[in-house]
């Protein structure tokens, strides 16, 4: 149930930011980043692999994991939550959504709006330049070389170590600094610095609601706290705001003809 102060305070609002957590990818089946590795991965642990380092030790090692995350990526579909937010981003004259993941499904859902804090697994850069590659040298090697300096190509992630990347994080403080209202969906509320949004906006009077199964730091100080999964919490805030389904629950809706958009 979706409370009615909050069904009033939606249809009148102009600016919100959404920040999305793992959570919200596990719903669509995509493992998240701590969760047991399977096949050859059993001996390693993520941690271990995710860093600069772990990557010049053994390129090929680190290459190869990433290929493996990106194939499962691939395979999996926008669940009703990321439908949700697309539809949310329609009503709404500023919508920014700000992402943990790096799988690009909220793009594949129709999101336009995205700011990705920890990159996209789907996308390639140079290692040394750090410049987006759309393809690498056609050479056979693994990993590919960049076509313009010949360094190594690597998955455009932020690893351990790294920062995220500069313009990213101070859009997405800039926008929960001017929200109306934040929204905290499946995430930990734990991992910096993303889980510093929400307190800046609060900080900023905007009205934070939180969308998780299990409480979070963060619980005791929203203004609302909607309990349960995204995919099933979200698509009932559309129907209860704006009077209408998402695509998801659209029965002429095929999540396989959605377009990516892994920009």
């Amino acid at each position: 149930m979706i409370p009615a102060t909050l069904i009033t305070h939606l249809q009148a609002a102009r600016r919100i930011v959404v920040l999305t957590g793992a959570g919200v990818s596990a719903e669509s089946g995509v493992p998240t980043f701590r969760e047991a590795q399977t096949g050859l991965w059993t001996r390693y642990r993520p941690e271990d692999l995710a860093t600069p380092e772990a990557f010049l030790r053994n390129p090929k090692l680190i290459w190869d994991w990433y290929s493996w995350r990106k194939k499962l990526v691939t395979e999996v579909q926008p669940n009703p939550g990321h439908y949700a937010l697309a539809e949310i981003e329609n009503y709404i004259a500023t919508f920014t959504l700000v992402t943990q993941n790096v799988d690009g499904l909220h793009q594949r859902a129709g999101s336009h709006n995205v700011l990705e804090l920890h990159g996209n697994i789907l996308r390639t850069k140079c290692f040394d330049e750090g410049t987006l590659v759309a393809k690498g040298d056609e050479n056979g090697s693994v990993p590919p070389r960049c076509p313009r300096c010949g360094g190594l190509l690597r998955p455009d992630v932020v690893w351990f170590g790294e920062l995220l990347p500069s313009d990213v994080l101070r859009q997405a403080m800039q926008a929960a600094q001017t929200c109306d209202t934040f929204f905290s969906v499946g995430t930990s509320a734990l991992v910096q610095p993303a889980a510093a949004l929400p307190w800046l906006a609060l900080e900023h009077g905007a009205v934070v609601v939180e969308v998780n199964p299990q409480a979070t730091p963060l619980t005791d100080h929203a203004a609302y706290v909607l309990p349960g999964p995204s995919g099933v919490v979200l698509p009932e805030l559309v129907r209860a705001v704006w009077g209408k389904n998402s695509p998801s629950t659209d029965e002429n809706h095929h999540p396989g003809r959605s377009e990516a958009n892994h920009s």
